[in-house]
Formats: structure tokens, sequence, C-alpha cells
């Protein structure tokens, strides 16, 4: 009798059918097991937007699979146990995963490979959730890129490989011993976006047609709504960043180009942290460790839920608690504003976006949080301070992106809607006066830099 070669395809952060090289790879046997496994580890501390939206993508993924006369195989547990008892359910030789290149991803699948070697079980890593993996950018000394510059050129040089189809004939298998997805109850007011892959190629159809001419210059403008929503898809893997990549290569206008270098800021933040997995929790520019801070208390308090009285950052924050995301540029102000204004630090600002954010990527989240703080990858960072009012009036000039997400200003005129407190009889009933002065607490922010410096 022929000898049965069964795999293992272990879904993570790839959610997807189209253009997934590890899947592509598992399918190359006799038999497959499409299997996710629902890690307390991770689970615990996505948070409420994560955990609804992860549900529902995987849940897309099960249709798609069945479409094709399976389903996906979902375990709960420990994934160095759970994967080795379904691969071993089934007689399988091989796992296949696409490589994780996080701190705890990593490390599990480190442990996960011994354990399936423990019984003659291979763990194959085909491709990763970027186009180029962390640590294969390197300078001409064979270092890792410290600023994000120099690092896009080369990554672009470097270059990716093309998208890949989607299998077909394909002998899916099933496990015995399964357990239901989880359907967590969203948070009152949350309204997430349509999950799985079709609804990610949907949107980045659309963008491509409607938006992306315009991306380069419309991109900071919260009210418009100008930027592709797509950071929620490409954290769980509902399409590659080669595949939008391959779309915007075809695309000669200024908004593709501009686009382009903003996944080559999600693949640098990756690549330095899988290089400094500390810096995670840790600074990445270890000085700014002794920077002075002040506790978390009634000030951060109002930051969380939009109460500080300056309404740019208002508003993305109450975004954020509505729709578990937020425009990057109100991303920069509001980051600033804790750790700039009211002084706390960045670690405390990085674990609320974490866990309201649908598309928290950790690398992101946490280099994004360092950029702003000062004690990352920026050269010259630390002196840059946002003014919230000055940059509610840049970027939000119309008042539009306010207005939407502080209903006590609606009726506030263009002349104050940024500065509420100077409208002659003093602010709309219901919303507060500003808990600091900007003009002061930059001050004081920069005399604590010269602290550290000295």
């Amino acid at each position: 009798m022929a000898r049965t070669d069964t795999t293992v395809m272990w879904f993570r952060r790839d959610l997807r059918l189209g253009d997934n090289p590890a899947l592509l790879d598992a399918c190359a046997s006799d038999g497959i097991v499409p299997l996710f496994v629902l890690d307390p580890a991770l689970w615990g501390p996505a948070g409420p937007a994560r955990r609804v939206y992860l549900t529902a993508s995987l849940r897309a993924l099960d249709a798609s699979l069945r479409q094709r006369r399976s389903g996906l195989c979902v375990v709960r547990g420990d994934p160095v146990r759970q994967v080795v008892r379904a691969a071993r359910a089934v007689g399988a030789t091989r796992v296949h995963v696409a490589a994780d290149y996080g701190p705890y991803g990593h490390r599990r699948d480190l442990e996960v490979e011994e354990a399936l070697a423990a019984h003659g079980i291979g763990l194959v890593r085909t491709g990763s959730p970027y186009a180029v993996a962390p640590g294969r950018v390197t300078n001409g000394s064979g270092s890792a890129y410290q600023v994000f510059t120099p690092f896009s050129k080369a990554w672009a040089e470097h270059g990716w490989r093309t998208p890949v189809d989607p299998p077909t004939d394909v002998r899916w298998l099933s496990l015995d011993e399964t357990v239901d997805l989880p359907d967590p109850t969203p948070p009152d007011g949350l309204e997430l976006p349509e999950a799985g892959e079709r609804a990610a190629l949907r949107r980045w159809r659309a963008y491509l047609e409607d938006d992306l001419g315009e991306y380069d210059t419309a991109r900071d403008r919260p009210g418009l709504d100008a930027t592709s929503h797509m950071s929620v898809h490409l954290k769980w893997g509902e399409i590659h960043p080669r595949t939008m990549l391959a779309d915007l290569s075809a695309d000669k206008r200024e908004g593709a180009a501009t686009y382009r270098k903003e996944l080559a800021w999600r693949e640098f933040y990756a690549d330095v942290l899988f290089r400094r997995p500390e810096t995670a929790r840790e600074y990445l520019r270890k000085e700014f460790a002794g920077m002075e801070y002040d506790e978390p208390g009634e000030p951060f308090d109002a930051w969380r839920q939009g109460r500080t009285g300056y309404p740019i950052v208002d508003a993305g924050m109450r975004q954020l608690r509505a729709t578990g995301w937020m425009h990057n540029r109100v991303r920069m102000i509001t980051a600033s504003f804790l750790v700039k204004d009211l002084h706390v630090e960045w670690q405390h600002g990085a674990r609320h976006f974490m866990r309201w954010l649908v598309d928290g990527d950790l690398a992101s989240n946490q280099h994004g949080w360092q950029w702003v703080a000062g004690c990352g990858t920026d050269a010259a960072p630390y002196f840059r301070v946002f003014n919230p009012t000055t940059q509610g009036r840049k970027f939000d000039p119309d008042g539009s992106y306010v207005r939407r997400w502080l209903p006590e200003l609606r009726d506030v005129g263009p002349r104050h809607l940024h500065e509420p407190w100077a409208v002659p009889d003093g602010p709309p009933d219901g919303y507060p006066a500003p808990i600091v002065e900007h003009a002061e607490e930059r001050r004081e922010a920069l005399d604590r830099l010269e602290r550290i410096k000295k």
C-alpha cells in the first residue's frame, strides 16, 4: 500500500487562501488539515475589538474552506501541545506555517518545532506576513539599518516575489476533536469593518480605483477619510502586502509611491522589533529610560476618555473607542499629547492602543509610540512636540473630523473649533476646558530632556 503523505496547515496571521505560499507548500501532499489554535496567551490580552474581528475573520476563512468541502479545524490551548496533538491525530509528517518574527511567535514556534521533532514531524516555514522577511535587509557591512530612509531604499532594491495563486485539487482533512469558535460580545457602540479575505480584496480594489491617486496629498486629513483602512486586513493576513505591492508597481501616480513607503514603514518596524525584541516593552534608545515621567492618574483617564479639552486629541480617542481604529496623523497627535503634554510614559499609551485597536500590530504600535516619544528610530526626535491646536487647524481645517466625533462642538464656528476655550462665552456645555496649557507643558517636556542629557 502506498504511504500517505499528510500535512497540517497551521493558520496564524495569514487568514486567507490566495497568495499564501505556506498553504501552497502544504497542499503538495496527499491530504491537509487546515488548523487554527485559539492560544490563551494571545486571546487573553487581545482586547475586545481584536477578539470580535478575529472571530469574524476566522468564520470567513471557514466559509471559504466549506465551499471547498472542508472547514477550519479549531482547537484551544497551548500550541506546543495542541499542534503536536493535531499532527499526530492524522499521521502528519509536516506542519506548515508562515514564519512568525514577533517576540512571542518566534519563541513559540521554536518550542513547537522541538516538540514536533520528538515525534518525527517537521515544522516547515514558508514565507511570512511581510514582503521581505525581517532580518533580510542589511547595509553594506551586513548590519541592520537604524533609521527608516536608508532601510526603505534597500528594501525596495531587495524586492519581493510575485503573488501565487490559491491551491486547487486539494484533499482537505478534518480532526475528530475540535471546538466551536467563540462568540465575543463587542463593547456597546463599537462598529468594526467587514472581515475576511474577500472583504479585504474588495476594499483594496475599490481604493485603487477611487482614492489612491489622492493619497499623497490627502492622507494627513482625517476628515476626508482618504486612507485605505487596509491595516486591519494586513494585521490578520487577509491580504498579503506583496499582493498590494504588485498592484502598486503598475501605478505610476505619486499616491502609489507614497503608499508603498507606508508599507515599507510596517516592514521597517517589524525588522527593528525582530532584531531588538526587548523593545516591545523597553526603550530602543536606552538613555531615555532615565526620563522623568508622571504617574498616570486623572489626566491619563481624561486622555483615554477623550476629555482633555483639546478637540483633535479628544476626537481621535473617541474614534478609537467607537471603531477600533484611529487615523494615523491623529495617532501621532494623541501620542505626543500623552507623552509630552501630560508627561506619561509611552508604554501606558501603547497598552491602551493595543487594547482597543482592531489593527493592533505590536511592532508598528510600540515603535510608532517610541518614535513619537523620542526614544525610537528617529535620529533627532525629542524636541518635536505636536501642538494639538495648530495640528487640528492644519489637518482638519474645516472641522469635519472634530465635529463628527465631538457632538458637543458641532455648533462652534470654524474660528474657535480647535480652541473652544476661546469662545467668548466659554466652551459649550458638556465639553471640558483644557486640562493643561500646551505651551507650558512643552517647556516642561524640553526641560526634562535637558536633565537627562546632562
